[in-house]
């Protein structure tokens, strides 16, 4: 477009309105129009003037369509700019509406904590700042005239000051809740959360309803403590006063009144505790002056103070122990306990003590000529037995010797049976005589033992062979699994042992079959005979490894005596083994032979007459608990023959009560059992150790269960299996009193 002339420009002035300016501009073209048309015979120069109209005329027009279509965008622009106002006022009326509507003080603060709208209850209860909580108040001024305010009830010792500053901390934080005391026992929660855009939302809710009644559930709750303590301590054996910090009496039960036998009209709420002490010690004996100022200097420290504890004799044979002990807040606590009868016992004891010797001595005594007695009978019934079976196989032999002379060709068939019969006798005889012969020399000792390396496979296949007809013709199986093992034992012995096991297994099943195994673990080579037969019950365990008891037993004493299970328990003991039994009735039972470590060292058991004896020089103190009197006596017999001191109670609890009691350990511990009780005596042992440190132990069961040795040996008190044998007994003692 090409510009306009300068005395048009001139005529437009740029602040005139598009419309002004369109008007003036048709005004301008209308008067040179009249102009060209007065002069038409004009030079050519006004010719060109009308064209330069005629091209701005064109501009004006385009000028015009410009100008109008900016007019009608602004025109659009301030329509809509009017509507989003009125939006926005009305978005705020209804945000105002909203928040007037919430319960709670409600205000939001900018991003530059300035407060930009709060509702009318937003500080209504600070009546003296509520009109300066207006729209414009920075959050540090609200913080400043919130601390001064007459409605807020500041915790004791704090000023406005500090108030303020923790106030303005807690600002900091993202997410912040609390709760103030205002005026007339009332509570403000205030729950400050930031917005996403920075601000600060704030609202103040009125908990005055929740934290009173948090205070009256809790007053009952103190009522209700104070009457339980009230009850407790008007329930116990004990004496107790309180005092609190000031050293005044706040709690008391009549005990205390009857142990320091001080009327009860002198007890009293704010009774100090000097006049106690003044009371309590016109009735105590002379000597304890000195403990009651040990009390009054205890008391008159600052806290914290040790506890304290301290006896008083009252009228010369009550005898108190009493306990101070301080108290949160600076009170403390006083309880008495009255141990006169405890105190009379010990001095009792004392004086029996002094007479134990003497009674020691003589029942010792005694003791040791009743074993004596013992003794000699049992080594005459030995003597006898042996002196009986020897005697008794020499004619055995010869009638033996006659019954082959014997043809059978010539003996009618009757009397060939009876022959068969006889000769079956004589054998079952020959067989009771031979284990009557080695029980006689199991008990006397006078064996004479090989231990020597002996190699179980061979001899285990040895006695399968002899075994197996025997199993045939009762249509068993008998099985065995191949070892390797080798063990320190006596080969006559230990072959005796497992003849008797296997023949006892083969004899009592009717049904299935018998199996022999060798294990190794950690406690050593054990053999394993386990058989299908009808088992064994609890009650007849122990017994049968009694001489002359047999376990279902038939009408007919050809089948021997019940000397199998005997022979093999005694002949284990002298070999250093043990034998256990695990059965299950209806299910069968297994035998199992402990020999110790594969290839060990041989250890020859020592003969009676080369049995360690216990020194005499050392005393020893044994605890012996035994449930059944006549066991405890024989075993008290017997150990107080070799110079020990036996403690002897009935059951564990007296045990431990003795040993607290004296405050003295024993230099080792003898528990008897019965079937039942084997986990408490392991218990005692435990307990013992535990307060004594190492304390060598045995205990004496009948029970063979595998896995009652195997505990007994973890826990560190092995077993000795009854009936006891008194070497390994006497063995166990002299080691402890062997010198160091």
């Amino acid at each position: 477009m090409s510009p306009l002339p300068a005395s048009v420009r001139g005529l437009l002035n740029p602040d005139d309105t598009p419309e002004r300016q369109h008007a003036k501009l048709l005004s301008i073209v209308e008067v040179l129009m009249r102009r060209v048309e007065q002069a038409t015979d004009q030079s050519g120069a006004a010719y060109a003037q009308f064209e330069r109209a005629a091209i701005l005329e064109d501009q004006v027009r385009a000028r015009t369509r410009e100008l109008e279509a900016a007019l009608g965008l602004l025109n659009d622009s301030n329509a809509r700019l009017a509507a989003a106002n009125r939006e926005t006022e009305a978005a705020r009326r209804n945000l105002t509406n909203a928040i007037e509507t919430v319960q709670e003080g409600f205000a939001l603060f900018g991003p530059d904590d300035v407060l930009v709208l709060a509702n009318s209850r937003f500080g209504m209860d600070f009546d003296d700042i509520r009109a300066h909580l207006v729209p414009g108040l920075r959050f540090e001024a609200y913080v400043d005239r919130i601390s001064a305010s007459s409605g807020l009830i500041l915790p004791d010792g704090m000023t406005p000051q500090d108030w303020a500053l923790q106030r303005l901390r807690r600002h900091r934080n993202a997410n912040e809740i609390f709760t103030v005391e205002i005026a007339g026992d009332r509570w403000l929660q205030v729950s400050e959360r930031r917005t996403p855009g920075g601000g600060t939302v704030i609202l103040q809710t009125d908990v005055t309803d929740i934290i009173r009644a948090e205070r009256e559930a809790h007053g009952r709750l103190l009522d209700d403590q104070a009457r339980m303590i009230r009850a407790t301590l008007d329930h116990i054996s004990q004496g107790v006063c309180i005092f609190d910090a000031g050293a005044r009496l706040a709690g008391w039960n009549d005990r205390a009144a009857e142990l320091l036998a001080i009327s009860r009209a002198r007890f009293r709420l704010g009774l100090g505790f000097e006049d106690l002490a003044l009371r309590l010690g016109e009735r105590l004996a002379p000597g304890d002056a000195e403990r009651l100022a040990v009390l009054r200097d205890w008391v008159a420290q600052d806290p914290p103070r040790p506890p304290l504890r301290f006896e008083l004799t009252r009228d010369a044979d009550v005898v108190l122990d009493a306990f101070a002990q301080e108290m949160p807040g600076g009170g403390f606590v006083i309880s008495f306990v009255d141990v006169s009868a405890e105190r009379r016992a010990i001095a009792a004891l004392s004086r029996a003590n002094e007479t134990l010797e003497a009674r020691v001595s003589a029942r010792t005594l005694a003791l040791n000529e009743a074993l004596a007695d013992a003794e000699r009978a049992n080594a005459t019934r030995s003597r006898f037995v042996a002196a009986a079976s020897h005697d008794l196989l020499q004619p055995l032999s010869a009638a033996k010797l006659f019954l082959a002379s014997l043809g059978d060709d010539s003996l009618t068939a009757r009397s060939q049976d009876a022959l068969a019969k006889t000769r079956s006798a004589l054998q079952s005889v020959e067989l009771i005589l031979e284990a009557l012969l080695d029980i006689s020399r199991l008990e006397t000792g006078k064996l004479s033992l090989r231990v020597q390396p002996v190699a179980l496979d061979p001899m285990l296949d040895r006695l399968t062979e002899e075994f197996a007809p025997v199993a045939a013709a009762k249509g068993l199986t008998l099985r065995r699994r191949p070892t390797g093992a080798v063990v320190q034992s006596d080969p006559t012995w230990l072959r005796r042992m497992m003849q008797n096991l296997i023949g006892n297994a083969l004899k009592y099943t009717d049904a299935g079959g018998v199996l022999i195994g060798v294990r190794e673990g950690a406690t050593g080579i054990r053999v394993e005979i386990t058989d299908t037969g009808p088992g064994i019950p609890e009650t007849e365990r122990e017994a049968i490894f009694r001489e002359f008891h047999r376990l279902h037993a038939r009408a007919s004493a050809a089948e021997g005596l019940g000397l199998g299970l005997a022979i093999v328990e005694r002949a284990a003991t002298l070999l250093g083994h043990q034998v256990t039994l695990n059965s299950r009735l209806a299910r069968g039972s297994r035998f199992v032979l402990h020999l110790g470590p594969s290839d060990s060292a041989p250890q020859d058991p020592p003969r009676p007459d080369e049995a360690p004896r216990l020194p005499l020089h050392r005393d020893l103190i044994g605890l012996l608990v035994a449930g059944d009197p006549e066991m405890r006596r024989a075993l008290a017999h017997l150990l107080e023959g070799w110079g020990v001191n036996v403690l002897d109670v009935p059951d564990p609890d007296e045990a431990l009560a003795l040993v607290d009691e004296i405050a003295l350990a024993p230099d080792f511990l003898l528990i008897d059992t019965v079937p039942g009780t084997e986990d408490a005596a392991l218990a005692l042992a435990a307990a013992l150790r535990a307060r004594h440190g190492p304390l060598p132990a045995r205990l004496l069961s009948s029970t063979r269960a595998e896995t009652l040795r195997l505990r007994a040996a973890r826990a560190g008190t092995p077993l000795i299996y009854k009936p006891v044998d008194t070497r390994l007994l006497e063995r166990f003692v002299a080691e402890l009193g062997a010198p160091a």
